[in-house]
């Protein structure tokens, strides 16, 4: 009889055992997963970066809990290309969304090229990430900006509150009431626009919190018409030391640290339901930007030149993920990574077989267990003109462009730009140059070399196009004119 109660005992621990390790393996193969994209927060403009200005307790908590990527970018150096390539895993020359608007940007007669034509929105029918999660039994929504097709309901998305072609919330966006809103018509007068996205990702979180879901949580802020909460303002003018008498750009400082602590504050109202309701644990949160911050705006030293630039602040960009069950905490990876990974890192995730895609990316998981990841390069293709924000101010190549048409490939931390106009090239070490201030081209000629020819074949194969018609309205003399009147 003993025996027996023995027996019988020891299969039952079994079973839990089995149990147990049962549903923590379904638990890890089905996290909820949270992609957080801030549009246009610059590299240093959050706490967890080392800013001694922006406040952000809730971000920094996740970096403390997470993987803090140094190295991370954005495949684009504007909102909807870089948007383009994280939702459908592609680089810019598959999709041809390249810029927002027109390809023709800044005063033709300083326009040397015909730039490629450009393509405004993903093609209907494209394989999205909302497509993959929803092919993984997920529910999924978003919250905020979309930008890349007229509507996210019809790629892959179930819910959808804020999201449709536009780019920005408009003149008076983010003071209710909205400017016609996907789902955000009904407003009472005054409310934030920040606030009323996490209001409705949290009570979308609340009603289905059984189910896996996949959140994409794209605020429209910090993105320019510049409009932070009065408290907040007031704050960060007195941090800043003047309260009075400000400049232009001061006050503009001050207003956007404003509006980054307001979505700081959002994120840690998430934070909490995701606690409250227990699903802390199992949850990936991935935190970003879409590219790097404006320039004219918030300064991005140590990097050179700001978004639209394909610079160092253009591109990179701040970078946590967050997953309880499977990263140590308080961990920094200088690996770099880009936003076209995620894709085939959230195919693994969910064990969904992506073979039959054409995905520029890599999967990432094994960084966020601290292993190593096949070495590869990162590549850029712009073939097609951005103007400068604030003319001989945004540190790009010339005064009057953020971008002229080019190419840039990033390979073991050296940088070369190969641009269209002239078909010229820098080259630079970011090992002990981050600010690219040091073209190498004439002292490094061999590894100049070595990265072009990697770069065209990348062009090669990607059949990436490269403008080459001069075009007629251009004037070398009123372009050097031009550039001698903005020049430092």
């Amino acid at each position: 009889m003993k025996d027996s109660r023995l027996t019988y005992g020891f299969l039952v621990v079994l079973t839990l055992i089995s149990f147990r390790c049962k549903s923590q393996e379904k638990t890890l193969s089905t996290p909820n997963v949270i992609y957080i994209n801030i549009d246009d927060l610059g590299w240093k403009d959050v706490g967890f970066m080392g800013s001694d200005l922006f406040e952000t307790p809730n971000m920094d908590e996740l970096a403390a809990n997470g993987m803090t990527f140094t190295q991370g970018y954005a495949a684009a150096a504007n909102c909807a290309p870089s948007r383009a390539c994280l939702m459908s895993g592609q680089n810019t020359p598959r999709h041809g969304v390249y810029t927002v608007g027109e390809s023709e940007r800044g005063h033709e007669k300083t326009r040397k090229l015909i730039p490629i034509k450009n393509t405004e929105h993903l093609t209907d029918g494209i394989f999205t990430m909302a497509d993959l999660f929803k092919k993984a039994g997920y529910t999924t929504a978003t919250f905020g900006k979309w930008h890349i097709t007229h509507d996210p309901l019809q790629n892959g998305f179930d819910v959808n509150f804020g999201g449709d072609k536009r780019g920005n919330p408009g003149d008076k966006g983010y003071t209710a009431p909205y400017n016609e809103l996907p789902n955000l018509k009904v407003a009472p007068n005054g409310e934030n626009l920040t606030d009323r996205l996490t209001d409705e990702c949290i009570t979308f979180i609340n009603d289905n919190n059984t189910k896996p879901l996949f959140i994409y949580l794209p605020f429209y802020a910090v993105h320019t018409p510049l409009m932070g909460k009065e408290p907040l303002i007031a704050k960060y003018k007195e941090k800043i030391g003047k309260t009075e008498k400000l400049n232009k750009k001061e006050y503009n400082k001050a207003v956007y640290a404003a509006m980054v602590e307001n979505v700081d504050t959002n994120i840690g109202r998430l934070l909490k339901t995701l606690d409250r309701l227990q699903l802390i644990e199992n949850t990936l949160m991935v935190l970003t930007s879409d590219n790097g911050g404006i320039r004219a705006i918030s300064g991005q030293d140590p990097l050179r030149a700001g978004k639209g630039s394909y610079y160092e602040g253009g591109t990179r960009v701040p970078y946590i993920v967050k997953w309880a069950n499977y990263i140590k905490g308080g961990t920094t990876n200088t690996t770099p990574i880009s936003n076209l990974d995620f894709l085939p890192t959230f195919a693994k995730l969910v064990n969904i077989d992506v073979s039959d895609k054409v995905l520029d990316g890599v999967n990432i998981l094994p960084l966020l267990k601290e292993e190593p990841i096949a070495d590869r390069n990162l590549y850029w293709h712009f073939p097609v003109y951005l103007q400068a924000y604030s003319k001989g101010k945004d540190g790009g190549r010339d005064p009057l462009f953020r971008t002229r048409p080019g190419s840039t490939i990033l390979m073991d931390n050296w940088k070369l730009h190969h641009y269209f106009e002239d078909d010229s090239l820098e080259l630079y070490n970011l090992n002990n140059d981050l600010g690219e201030q040091n073209n190498l081209m004439a002292t490094h000629p061999k590894k100049a070399e070595e990265l072009f020819q990697k770069l065209h074949m990348w062009r090669t194969k990607l059949n990436a196009p490269i403008p080459d018609q001069m075009n007629p309205s251009y004037d070398a003399q009123f372009e050097l004119k031009e550039i001698k009147k903005y020049a430092k």
